[in-house]
């Protein structure tokens, strides 16, 4: 039977063998830079190119307040804001898709590949060998 003491520092070296794995630090950093993004873009959507729209759009208020109120009840069916919720998901899409695949993609694209350097003369004379062996054989 296993002492509890080495137990729990096996068990402590599996997490630190896990949470310090690469992949999982790596991971942990994109979701924090992502989060921090997300901001930066829910930012430019609420506070800049929503306000644009509600300009735009013909209405005495702001299109967040349209509502219908049916006949004979006093619920409001609050149309507006689901409508502008729809479109800042739209425009949040369309500006990540225009930041990572244009953007981001083009920078992928434009960095080309370094050519494979010369080969050494050790591996010219492998070369040479392996084809005169190749040569001998037939």
């Amino acid at each position: 039977m296993l002492d509890p003491t080495k137990k729990v520092f096996s068990l402590f070296e599996e997490f630190k063998n896990f949470a310090l794995k690469g992949n999982v630090i790596d991971m942990a950093v994109g979701i924090i830079i992502g989060t921090a993004f997300g901001g930066i873009v829910k930012s430019l959507v609420e506070k800049i190119i929503m306000p644009l729209v509600s300009v735009v759009l013909p209405s005495d208020q702001s299109y967040t307040q349209w509502k219908w109120i049916p006949h004979g009840t006093t619920k409001a069916v609050e149309y507006g804001q689901f409508l502008g919720e729809v479109l800042n998901f739209v425009i949040v899409a369309l500006v990540l898709f225009i930041i990572i695949v244009k953007f981001l993609g083009f920078i992928m694209r434009t960095k080309k590949e370094a050519p494979p350097p010369p080969p050494t003369k050790d591996q010219e004379l492998l070369a040479e060998i392996r084809d005169l062996l190749k040569n001998q054989r037939s």
